[in-house]
């Protein structure tokens, strides 16, 4: 029997797939040999960015000898606190975007373009590796919000789809 044809040492998956959990790493991978084994798995995400309440302004103690001031007015609508636009695909890893397959080729999505869910949208190379990041659900693109090859970082958004 060919090493192709070996049954896969469910030990090996298993005691990776624990390394990613009690490291809260998102993808590992081991070489032996001719053995490579990659496990990895997609976050999910609630929201990339934690909302911090608002209403509470800084007071400054005034200093010794000043004269006393009346308090600051408050603003008339105070801008509510905006966070990730519904249907932001954030970036599971840390590493750099590209648009598409190659430098000639034609980039995955554009704006407009409906997607299925598990497409890829894009990829991302992280540590010589590349990673094609899959459509979380099917929707139109609404917007692009990287450039090809920027670094990106953990959960920073790259796509919205709507």
């Amino acid at each position: 029997m060919s090493q192709k044809d070996a049954p896969i040492d469910r030990s090996l998956v298993r005691e990776l797939a624990d390394i990613l959990n009690d490291t809260d790493l998102t993808e590992i991978e081991v070489e032996q040999g001719s053995l490579r084994v990659r496990v990895s798995r997609q976050k999910e995400f609630a929201g990339y960015a934690q909302q911090i309440p608002m209403g509470y302004p800084m007071q400054q103690a005034p200093y010794a000898g000043a004269a006393p001031q009346a308090p600051a007015a408050a603003p008339a609508a105070a801008a509510a606190p905006t966070g990730p636009e519904i249907g932001t695909v954030p970036a599971p890893m840390v590493g750099t975007v590209y648009l598409a397959s190659g430098p000639d080729a034609k980039n995955y999505v554009e704006v407009g373009q409906s997607v299925a869910e598990g497409e890829t949208i894009l990829i991302i190379e992280a540590m010589k590796t590349m990673n094609q990041i899959p459509a979380p659900r099917a929707g139109v693109v609404k917007k692009i919000l990287v450039e090809n090859a920027q670094p990106v970082e953990y959960g920073e958004p790259l796509v919205v789809i709507g």
